[in-house]
C-alpha cells in the first residue's frame, strides 16, 4: 500500500531508559549546623549536646535529610556524627552535604540497584527532559554504569537522540 506510514521508532529495537523512574518522591530537607555555632564561629560540645538532647528529631520522620555547614566554621567531625545518629533512625536517609549531594546520593543508591544484565548488548537511548530534577550526576552515572554493557547509548527522544557510544565492531 502506498502512501502508507510507518512508526519506525515504535517498530525499532531501542530500549528506553527514564532516569525519572528512579525519582524518589519523600521531602527533602536541610539541617544547617550554623544556627549551633557560638558567635557564628565555633560549635561548643556542651551547648550542642544539649540542643541534640532537647530538638524534635521527629520533624524528619520519612524525609531525606542533608546535614551540612553553610558558614565558614570550626565544626568537629563528631558532630556530624552526632547528628547523624539521632536524625538517621527515623529519616529515610541522610547524607553530609547540600541539598544537591543529597540528590546526587538518592540517585547513586537508586542506579546502584538496577540489572545491567537487561541491557547487555542493546541499544539504549536514556530519556532527557522530564517533570522531575534529574541531576547531571544522574546522567554521568548512568552512562558509567550502562557503557559496558550496551551494544550503543544515546541521549534524548528515539525521534531526535544524540549518539554518545557505539561499541566497536569485532573484527573477525
Amino acid at each position: 500500500m502506498q502512501g502508507e506510514i510507518v512508526n519506525k521508532v515504535a517498530e525499532s529495537s531501542l530500549i528506553t531508559f527514564d532516569l525519572e523512574s528512579y525519582y524518589d518522591h519523600a521531602p527533602r530537607v536541610q539541617f544547617d549546623i550554623k544556627d549551633n555555632l557560638y558567635n557564628g564561629l565555633v560549635l561548643r560540645e556542651k551547648e550542642f549536646r544539649a540542643f541534640v538532647s532537647s530538638h524534635d528529631w521527629a520533624q524528619y520522620d520519612s524525609k531525606h535529610v542533608a546535614i551540612y555547614c553553610s558558614v565558614d566554621a570550626i565544626v568537629p567531625t563528631w558532630a556530624y556524627m552526632l547528628l547523624t545518629s539521632v536524625i538517621e533512625p527515623v529519616a529515610k536517609s541522610v547524607v553530609f552535604g547540600d541539598l544537591s549531594h543529597l540528590e546526587n546520593s538518592l540517585f547513586q543508591t537508586a542506579l546502584g540497584q538496577v540489572d545491567l544484565e537487561e541491557f547487555r548488548d542493546q541499544k539504549v537511548i536514556i530519556k532527557g527532559c522530564g517533570r522531575y530534577p534529574v541531576p547531571e550526576f544522574a546522567y554521568v552515572e548512568i552512562t558509567r554504569l550502562l557503557k559496558p554493557v550496551v551494544s550503543s547509548l544515546m541521549y534524548g527522544e528515539a525521534c531526535s537522540a544524540v549518539p554518545l557510544y557505539k561499541r566497536p565492531k569485532v573484527k573477525s
